[in-house]
């Protein structure tokens, strides 16, 4: 790796730097004007920052999402890692084709777009429960309603969302920047808690199934295969943290973006499709996925030597100028072109329907309801990297019927 590390540019930003919290993007457009590829100080190690090369590498088979050899988690992560490692996000072929496969006979686009009236009566339901005048839109809206989605799906008691979204926080903080030995110790705890939750919920499908994901997921088969127990464990958790914090995050960044440019008019029923996918262009979730090499690989005329753990960082990508003109502006109006907020490849979001769905129903129905809508001071983004969301959205408005 040192020869790669000379031969990059070097750019050196923290990432849980104050300013580069609340606008990532300044260096995004520092480093891309240095090169497709560049040398992140603070993370010690490639990223690619062009949207040709994320793109590139998230589709290259030759790059993947383990190391090429697995080292032993520590003792204290061993709960967390029982479930992190049988996730499809960390798996690679044969493993991965053999489990997204079960996944989606049960995971099914008819299903998910079954959803959309259900959708609608919930977001239209959470409102009608909102204090009249103002609040905060976070953990009033943008929380409760894609986490309300994903439990019914599964078939995950709903009055357990609080717990759902209290273990997945403390999952998901495993990616961040900030992650330490107490944001260690909380994962492992929450993901033991989470998966003896899960585990008693799959045994009570066994012995009385329902219309459910957890009881289609007991029932699938392909060719004689079926998921093991710790895989259902294992895929019911992911679902429920990637099926709602990326969405909690996506819903307020894209409130926020309608309100400021003043653009809920695109929210229409022939114009929301683009609208959606602009947010997800325009400041998503999650901006950077790792990958590591199996094989010395050319990328952008640089070679990647085997074992080279690289960063995409999508977000860039998404504001790259050779795709999309002033890339910077929120256009709601502007040509949707193939973004990588879900990713691309073998790892392809597997809820990016479920996802566009939730945006495409909510959004409407919250600016149609909330009349008036806008910001109560300036929103602050929480120190959250890899993701990137609010940690508060006031706002006020006039409720109506």
């Amino acid at each position: 790796m040192p020869a790669m590390k000379d031969q990059l540019p070097r750019i050196s930003q923290s990432p849980v730097a104050p300013d580069f919290v609340q606008d990532p993007y300044v260096f995004y457009d520092r480093a891309r004007a240095l090169g497709k590829l560049v040398w992140w100080d603070e993370y010690d190690m490639p990223c690619a920052v062009g949207h040709a090369a994320v793109n590139a590498i998230l589709r290259d088979r030759r790059f993947g999402r383990p190391p090429p050899e697995r080292v032993p988690a520590p003792a204290h992560l061993a709960a967390f890692h029982a479930l992190d490692d049988l996730s499809l996000l960390e798996l690679e072929p044969p493993a991965h084709t053999r489990l997204r496969k079960l996944v989606l006979r049960a995971f099914t686009t008819a299903r998910i777009a079954a959803l959309e009236p259900e959708i609608a009566a919930l977001s239209h339901q959470l409102i009608e429960a909102l204090p009249e005048g103002g609040c905060d839109l976070i953990p009033a809206f943008a929380q409760r309603l894609p986490v309300i989605v994903i439990a019914r799906l599964l078939g995950v008691p709903e009055e357990r969302a609080g717990d759902l979204l209290r273990w997945s926080n403390a999952m998901v903080a495993m990616y961040q920047a900030r992650r330490d030995r107490a944001l260690e110790d909380a994962a492992a705890s929450a993901a033991a808690e989470f998966a003896s939750f899960i585990d008693a919920v799959i045994e009570a499908r066994h012995a009385a199934p329902r219309d459910d994901l957890i009881s289609h997921l007991n029932a699938a088969r392909d060719a004689g295969e079926q998921l093991t127990r710790a895989e259902k464990i294992a895929t019911c958790v992911l679902l429920l943290n990637a099926g709602h914090e990326a969405t909690v995050h996506t819903l307020g960044n894209g409130v926020k973006a309608l309100v400021e440019t003043g653009t809920q008019a695109a929210l229409s029923p022939d114009r929301v499709d683009g609208t959606v996918e602009e947010i997800l262009r325009h400041d998503p979730a999650l901006h950077l996925f790792t990958r590591y090499a199996y094989d010395d690989i050319e990328v952008m005329g640089r070679t990647v030597p085997r074992g080279a753990r690289v960063a995409c960082l999508l977000a860039a990508g998404n504001r790259d100028p050779g795709p999309w003109e002033d890339p910077a502006r929120f256009d709601p109006s502007r040509p949707v072109r193939p973004h990588l907020s879900f990713g691309a490849g073998l790892h392809f979001c597997l809820g990016a329907p479920l996802a566009r769905l939730e945006l495409r129903i909510a959004l409407p129905i919250l600016f149609a309801r909330l009349k008036g809508l806008h910001l109560r001071g300036t929103p602050r983004y929480a120190n959250l990297y890899h993701f990137h969301g609010l940690e508060a959205l006031k706002v006020g408005y006039d409720k109506s019927a």
